[in-house]
């Protein structure tokens, strides 16, 4: 059984680390706009979906959203960011804490894709000031 060198390790997991928004982002437009309605510009995604399951449904969306903000404080978001995207994930499960007009609502405000927003910007400057 032969093992990979340091460098090697080292190697894969930086690529892990440059993959992980593209991972992300695929994930929060799976939560907030991954389908369209026909005949409509209209995009809506799990999160709606899931908030029309009593109880369980919502909690199990702000699971998912409280995942994307724990990657995205290992991937080095300040904590005033952090505390954006916390009120944006808040902001969202009271809505769909609403029975049907929280499902509605969740078509309407996208908390993931906000979110992605702000961690992405947060990359593009920090890639720039490192350069």
């Amino acid at each position: 059984m032969s093992s990979q060198p340091a460098a090697d390790v080292r190697g894969i997991a930086g690529s892990r680390e440059q993959d992980m928004p593209a991972r992300l982002e695929m994930i929060a437009r799976l939560l907030d706009s991954n389908w369209r309605i026909p005949g409509t510009g209209i995009r809506f995604g799990t999160d709606a979906l899931l908030s029309l399951l009593p109880a369980v449904g919502p909690v199990a969306s702000t699971a998912v959203s409280a995942y994307l903000i724990w990657e995205a404080r290992r991937l080095g978001l300040p904590a005033g960011l952090l505390l954006r995207m916390v009120a944006n994930v808040g902001l969202d499960a009271v809505i769909s804490a609403v029975p049907v007009a929280g499902s509605v609502a969740d078509v309407f405000f996208r908390a993931n894709l906000r979110n992605m927003a702000l961690l992405r910007r947060h990359l593009e400057r920090r890639g720039r000031r490192s350069r």
